[in-house]
């Protein structure tokens, strides 16, 4: 009997805590939490990957508000368009603005003061207007257009040397489109571009990759670390110390990209030095500096630099390669798609970003698949700054804001069949306030990603070219896996048949 008692003990005490914590959420008005939350754990154990298809469950079995627990963290986690739309514009912002302190926002972060990381502020506002005004503006990403055109170009000719020996030759899609968007953003940042022909910055290239490497191996660690910080001392112990390796890389680089341009003018060698119009990016951050040197300091420039290239290049090769997979899963919108850029633009030249502008199929292709297999997930998380209401539930201070976009993209109220590829639904919606926070996959609000326009350029020149020179055929049957975490990649990179067009072989050879 007595032996019983002792096991039944723990049992006793887990239940009684288990209900304690219930009903305390429920007489604070704290939004519906699942039961039973566990000690140290919380929630963690209704977590199954891919992370955001197990938070919808949860969501459609308890409500679209919900208070979770993740290890010692207090978590609101939200899952319908009128809730996002309540926590991210005017009522509740301001609230939400800042960022919790995760273990990358302190190191890959520059300790919390980059523009991803940096708790809302003078400091922060200063990041964006940087970013939106100086680096992302409509005007810049104009003015830096022949890098893009340059790019797309050696992405088709280069599919076309290798297809061109061979017919319906099988290609990697996901490697040639990282390397366009790679180079796209490199050449736009830097002046540089790293993968390719002739190429002699083979050492970089090398370095970022492993960057890249590394950084994907840490994440899980990383995440662990952050939600239970007890499991550094039960096989995580290491965690900050990658970490640590990891941003010196990072830094090195872009400190060495910083050295290098003002070596370049210095000797007075840059083509573009005495023409504002076609500045790079560093170039235009170096100008900064030298009128407010105490505030654009080397490490400003380089974790703003950071930011645009590690975020967008990743996120816009998801993107455009999702797109590919579902073209190829259904034929009859990849001919529909090919016979208006065909009609738009004829058979004697190569499609330009202002033919994209007027492809307004093209343009619904580009939507579904946002939609449908959003890049990023899960918005970046929020924490609140001060105690505020959402859906008619108090929520603390101190509180995590995670906004599933995955699961709003695949809600039955929101969208008519939300697990099907169906561009024609974005038939009428011709801009993006009639769609609102039912279609948001670059976030909202006064943290959305600055970077919005020129990802939507890269992907509708990106997509419109390769469809336009090339006839596609899937191989097998492809497989649909994705990531686990916050970004959703395919987990098995997609390789298609390929062969050039009889016509398109003109300009592009």
């Amino acid at each position: 009997m007595e032996s019983l008692c002792l096991y039944l003990s723990p049992l006793l005490l887990l239940a009684l805590y288990s209900i304690t914590l219930h009903f305390l959420n429920k007489f604070k008005n704290l939004p519906p939490s699942p039961f039973p939350s566990l000690p140290f754990i919380g929630h963690i154990y209704l977590l199954k990957k891919p992370f955001h298809r197990s938070l919808f469950e949860v969501s459609k079995r308890y409500g679209p508000a919900l208070f979770l627990r993740l290890g010692s963290r207090p978590v609101l986690l939200i899952s319908s368009s009128s809730l996002a739309e309540e926590c991210l514009t005017n009522k509740n912002d301001i609230i939400f603005a800042n960022r919790p302190d995760l273990l990358n926002g302190r190191y890959f972060g520059y300790n919390y003061t980059s523009l991803s990381w940096s708790s809302y502020g003078e400091h922060w506002r200063n990041l964006r207007r940087i970013s939106s005004i100086e680096l992302l503006s409509s005007h810049r990403i104009q003015m830096l257009s022949h890098i893009r055109a340059d790019e797309i170009l050696s992405l088709v000719q280069k599919l076309f040397h290798v297809t061109n020996k061979e017919p319906n030759q099988v290609v990697e899609v996901k490697s040639a489109l990282f390397e366009y968007m790679f180079n796209v953003l490199t050449r736009m940042i830097t002046g540089k571009r790293y993968y390719g022909m002739n190429i002699e910055n083979s050492k970089e290239a090398k370095m970022l990759e492993e960057i890249t490497t590394e950084t994907s191996k840490v994440a899980f660690e990383t995440n662990v670390v952050d939600y239970l910080p007890f499991m550094r001392w039960f096989g995580f112990k290491d965690v900050e110390k990658k970490l640590i390796s990891i941003h010196k890389k990072r830094d090195e680089f872009m400190q060495n990209v910083i050295k290098d341009q003002r070596q370049r003018i210095m000797e007075n060698n840059d083509p573009f030095i005495d023409d504002g119009k076609k500045k790079t990016m560093v170039e235009v951050l170096l100008d900064l500096q030298k009128s407010e040197p105490e505030y654009y300091t080397d490490e400003t420039i380089k974790n703003l630099l950071l930011v645009l290239l590690q975020g967008g290049s990743s996120t816009s090769t998801i993107a455009l390669e999702w797109a590919f997979t579902l073209l190829l899963e259904n034929p009859e919108t990849l001919k529909k798609a090919q016979a208006e850029i065909d009609a738009h633009v004829g058979s004697n030249r190569l499609i330009t970003e202002s033919d994209v502008a007027e492809l307004p199929y093209l343009r619904r292709v580009i939507l579904e698949t946002l939609r449908l297999r959003p890049p990023v997930s899960i918005v970046l998380p929020h924490i609140s700054s001060a105690e505020c209401t959402v859906g008619g539930f108090r929520v603390p201070a101190g509180t995590i804001l995670l906004v599933n976009i995955w699961g709003i993209h695949h809600d039955h109220d929101v969208w008519p069949d939300p697990e099907k590829f169906r561009p024609d639904r974005f038939e009428g919606f011709d801009s993006k306030k009639q769609l609102g926070f039912r279609l948001f996959p670059f976030g909202s609000g006064r943290r959305a990603c600055p970077g919005e326009n020129l990802a939507i350029t890269n992907l509708g020149l990106g997509l419109g070219s390769l469809i336009q020179c090339f006839d596609w055929e899937k191989v097998g049957e492809i497989d649909m896996s994705e990531g686990a975490g916050v970004t959703t990649p395919k987990v098995q990179p997609l390789k298609a048949k390929c062969s050039p067009r009889s016509f398109a072989v003109n300009f592009i050879s």
